[in-house]
């Protein structure tokens, strides 16, 4: 049974798909204005890892995910480096694609631009407004109105009493102003003269679009209204995942989305991440400090995705130790048809269980550590990585694959040691050691492993 908490009932439920063994998945995606920092690559990891475990399941995903390439920071980019919007939109989502690929996440089915759906945005908006749901100011913007509908905020389980002001965070100036109640939400903006050459023509005027309608019409347009799944981080909870269900209830009459999971934040050295307080890094900020983009990925793996993680270079470089160390373990084992059935069983338990990653970590080192011949072991650990994503089979082809030069050297060692030549049998393996490869000898001969540390 695979098992996900659900932020809008907030418990943890059996997961029932719409359609048998088919999903739909939606998890959010950047604002490409700048390369995505450390904190923002987790909720992909977070994403990667959810969609594996469907897959592990046997599910068939249909995984959706967006580019937001305008609003307000995009908009400011632009301007600031004067260059067009889409040559910097295009520039940060390339980047963010290498990030994606250098971390191993699997990339969407369907990545859609917002720029690319604004017409389906306009017709969201009119549907609003003629259902009564949004209203157009005099200067054209027009905003959804919460005090229509009865149970806003469900998902962040708030009422309309206790919201905050200023509380949706992504305000212009003209947003303080001129609304019928503080809370509600821009849906379309009126075109000013801070957007320059931004604009669409509309029926209320030209502008752009809210923020919160841009996911609204891409999920529901490529996945369906209802879908399985919305993913993303709690910072989204609200304003943004609350202001999505209401407007796309109110346009369409139907829940978005069956299941909303959200990941906990990113802390560094126990602190929020911040340009200021110069804690704030780049997948760059760790590649150049010769870390393996993937020492990442399994740090984040050491701890449940409702959980925080504290980030320190300690901890990653435990976290490289630690996957360098499963790396050499695996380089000396052979392949093998079956794998380990209880290990793969417990497995399979751990990650049906809301996702437990931690659990699945140990249980792989468990599996390493046993008795267990080392093929069997290879084979389920590559079934593993199936959802780890750490490149297992892959390492461990380039492990097998050990250059001639090396296997000189190792013939060269078993003769010495043959005729008793240990001295030189020493030197043959320090030089092997120098080549990158580590000689173990056994009982019944030795083991030859990759070295990676």
């Amino acid at each position: 049974m695979f098992k996900l908490y659900n932020s809008l009932s907030r418990k943890i439920e059996e997961f029932k798909p719409i359609k048998s063994k088919k999903v739909g998945l939606y998890t959010c995606g950047p604002t490409v204005y700048d390369y995505a920092h450390i904190g923002n690559l987790r909720a992909y990891i977070f994403g990667d890892i959810l969609k594996r475990v469907l897959d592990y399941n046997g599910y068939k995903i249909q995984h959706v995910m967006n580019i937001t390439d305008v609003d307000d920071k995009t908009i400011k980019k632009s301007q600031e480096e004067k260059k067009p919007l889409p040559q910097v939109t295009e520039f940060f989502t390339e980047k963010f694609l290498e990030d994606l690929k250098d971390l191993n996440i699997l990339p969407p089915d369907k990545l859609v631009r917002a720029t690319s759906e604004i017409s389906g945005m306009i017709e969201m908006v009119k549907v609003l407004l003629d259902k009564g749901f949004a209203y157009q100011t005099k200067e054209g913007d027009v905003y959804f109105s919460i005090a229509k509908l009865p149970d806003y905020g469900k998902l962040a389980n708030i009422s309309k009493q206790e919201l905050k002001t200023n509380a949706e965070g992504r305000l212009s100036d003209a947003d303080e102003y001129d609304k019928e109640n503080i809370h509600d939400f821009a849906l379309w903006r009126a075109h000013d003269s801070s957007d320059k050459d931004v604009f669409w023509e509309s029926p209320f005027g030209k502008g752009r679009p809210g923020w919160h309608i841009e996911c609204s019409v891409m999920s529901s347009k490529y996945l369906g209204q209802p879908f399985d799944i919305h993913a993303g981080g709690v910072d989204l909870i609200f304003p943004h995942h609350t202001n999505e269900i209401a407007q796309s209830e109110a346009a369409n009459g139907k829940p978005l989305a069956n299941y909303w999971i959200h990941f906990e934040h990113l802390l560094v050295d126990g602190k929020k991440m911040a340009k200021s307080a110069k804690n704030f890094f780049k997948l760059a900020d760790i590649t150049d400090k010769e870390f393996a983009p993937l020492a990442f990925r399994y740090l984040l793996l050491t701890t449940h995705y409702r959980s925080k993680v504290n980030f320190t270079w300690e901890s990653l470089t435990a976290a490289q130790n630690a996957l360098n160390n499963l790396y050499e373990q695996i380089s000396a084992f052979e392949p093998a048809a079956v794998g380990c059935a209880e290990y793969e069983q417990n497995f399979l338990d751990a990650i049906n269980d809301d996702l437990d990653t931690p659990k699945a970590l140990a249980i792989v080192w468990d599996l390493v550590r046993s008795d267990y011949p080392g093929s069997a072991k290879l084979q389920s650990l590559i079934k593993f990585d199936q959802v780890l994503g750490l490149r297992i089979k892959e390492v461990w082809e380039e492990a097998k694959a050990i250059p001639e030069s090396v296997q000189k050297l190792v013939k060269q060692r078993e003769t010495a040691r043959e005729t008793k030549d240990f001295a030189k049998a020493d030197e043959l393996r320090k030089k092997i050691e120098s080549n990158g490869y580590l000689v173990e000898d056994t009982e019944t001969g030795f083991r030859l492993k990759k070295k990676y540390t």
